[in-house]
């Protein structure tokens, strides 16, 4: 139930002014997702920001994978704000840490653990500077919405999707919102930039399947389905698909490419020359596996079946295909750009697709953004981004909100945080977490003002 309370004679000081330490807390529970089981983490959120004298309503398709939505009334200037974040971890099955994942270590200058980067410092910036608000006693010029989440590992069907099919009044004037994942600075050719997440990518997964003849196991088969399947995923490893400069890329490189000296910039520039594109990529190496999907609509195999028996040749073979799609374009048109490198003897079947957003993102945040950031560093740049992966903005979509992935941290030069999200000793900087709290709390004091 929705609950009214009178706004509070005090904040928990430790939590509001060291986010650090709501961070570690929140790193404490383990919502390994599968199974989940993010309740214990909601209920104890809900105990603090309805202490906080947010009004807290708990909504659930499975009591046990809930969704916080809290309110923070505003002076009713402004449209509803949203901050919207996970709470789910992926799997550390398999993985060595330095330090235990659910521990919330403080070490080294890091916080470690599972969801230390995807989400729950983004989930700790965001409570962290909404209680901030409540301890300076002034009201924003519109409601603060703050919606915690389950599920969003595994797709938001019991998180996202609960609130926007059946809740989506919780969430009525909503226009934007703040969530994963963006604003981290990245630094390219002694120049640091903070892209602002803005779009993200359609998920449209395949099922690719291949034909032969079936035969004994003793007997030799060449060219059956199974070393067709080979060549089929020969072909995936080797070759891109055609490349594409969507709105979004553009103006993202663009922006690079002006604050870079030369030869740096001409290189940025030139990706967005299609005849250029695929051989600047190789030119850049490491550094051009960034900028790659961002161009391209993108295809992995990620699940391989192939007979039932050791000594039977099986006459069937399927791959499972994890496809990406840029703005603007939808499963035929991948299935035309596979069919044009795999050939006509490939089989091609969509089992899940799923819009991400109009083509063309709202931008009427972006600039209070920026200003926000170029505030706390002057030498860093921002820049719209697209994401290759897929986030819960995508459903609140739907409604028509469009979601910024601003959850700024300043980063060592030296950290590929990217290759630590769902990887062993994910970690960030301490001074990250203050850093984030600090942006959102300004934009919060400022939005609608």
């Amino acid at each position: 139930m929705s609950l009214d309370l009178p706004r509070p004679t005090g904040v928990d000081v430790a939590l509001h002014e060291h986010p650090v330490e709501l961070l570690q807390r929140l790193l404490r529970f383990d919502t390994t997702n599968p199974p989940g089981g993010e309740r214990a983490c909601i209920d104890w959120m809900e105990g603090v920001l309805r202490g906080a004298g947010l009004q807290t309503r708990v909504v659930a398709a499975d009591p046990e994978r809930p969704n916080l939505v809290a309110r923070l009334r505003g002076d009713g200037v402004a449209a509803p704000l949203l901050l919207q974040g996970h709470v789910d971890v992926a799997s550390t099955s398999g993985q060595r840490w330095t330090h235990a994942p659910f521990s919330g270590v403080v070490a080294d200058g890091y916080v470690w653990g599972r969801g230390a980067l995807d989400m729950k410092s983004g989930v700790a910036m965001m409570v962290a500077a909404v209680l901030r608000l409540v301890a300076g006693g002034r009201r924003p010029a519109g409601d603060i919405i703050v919606a915690l989440l389950s599920d969003e590992e595994a797709g938001g069907d019991l998180g996202a999707r609960v609130v926007v099919d059946r809740h989506a009044d919780l969430l009525e004037g909503v226009r934007y919102a703040i969530g994963e994942f963006g604003a981290f600075s990245m630094d390219i050719a002694g120049r640091r930039f903070y892209p602002i997440q803005v779009a993200e990518k359609q998920l449209c997964w395949m099922r690719a399947t291949v034909r032969g003849p079936a035969g004994h196991g003793s007997l030799p088969m060449r060219g059956g389905a199974v070393a067709r399947l080979a060549r089929l995923l020969r072909t995936l490893d080797r070759r891109r698909l055609p490349v594409h400069v969507t709105h979004v890329p553009r103006r993202m490189l663009e922006g690079i490419a002006a604050e870079l000296p030369a030869p740096a910039a001409p290189v940025i520039r030139g990706l967005l020359n299609p005849r250029l594109t695929d051989k600047l990529l190789r030119v850049l190496g490491e550094p051009g596996r960034a900028f790659d999907p961002l161009l391209h609509n993108t295809v992995n195999a990620t699940i391989v079946r192939a007979g039932e028996q050791v000594n039977v040749v099986p006459s069937e073979a399927t791959v499972d295909l994890d496809g990406r799609l840029l703005p603007g374009f939808g499963p035929d048109a991948l299935i035309a750009e596979l069919r044009s490198l795999v050939g006509e003897h490939v089989e091609l079947e969509v089992l899940r697709h799923e819009p991400a957003g109009p083509e063309e993102p709202d931008l009427m945040l972006f600039g209070l953004l920026s200003d926000v950031l170029r505030e706390r560093d002057a030498h860093g740049t921002t820049v719209p981004m697209l994401l290759p992966g897929i986030t819960d903005a995508r459903i609140f979509a739907k409604l028509g909100i469009q979601t910024y992935g601003f959850l700024p941290m300043q980063l060592p030069r030296e950290l590929r945080f990217l290759q630590l999200i769902h990887a062993a000793d994910e970690r960030l900087p301490s001074g990250a977490v203050e850093f984030g709290t600090n942006a959102i709390h300004a934009v919060l004091e400022r939005y609608g003002r």
